[in-house]
């Protein structure tokens, strides 16, 4: 099963694990992320805290926040994501179903 989340968009470490199958995973995906060891390939940075926060990352949050920005997310000066709840990705219930099978 391969949960992806577009470029520009953002989801949560809960969403993400809501979406394969994790109750109350959100601190399992974020030790998943944490150990991603092809981030270029596995896009964990697009990961973020349910509060808007951007979170840590492994390379350091300056990374994280360049990344997103690169791909047209407004990080304020705060570390949050500008305007999250319109860029948010929440994957659809039938789509995660599909991809399992």
């Amino acid at each position: 099963m391969l949960a992806r989340v577009p470029r520009g968009k953002v989801t949560t470490y809960g969403e993400l694990a809501k979406a394969v199958g994790l109750k109350n995973g959100q601190r399992v995906i974020g030790k998943i992320m944490n150990k991603n060891p092809y981030p270029a390939i596995i896009p964990c940075h697009r990961v973020v805290l349910s509060t808007g926060d951007i979170g840590g990352y492994a390379y350091g949050k300056n990374v994280k926040a360049g990344m997103l920005a690169a791909e047209g997310v407004e990080i304020l000066d705060s570390d949050r994501i500008n305007n999250m709840d319109r860029i948010i990705h929440r994957f659809a219930d039938n789509d995660v179903r599909r991809r399992q099978q």
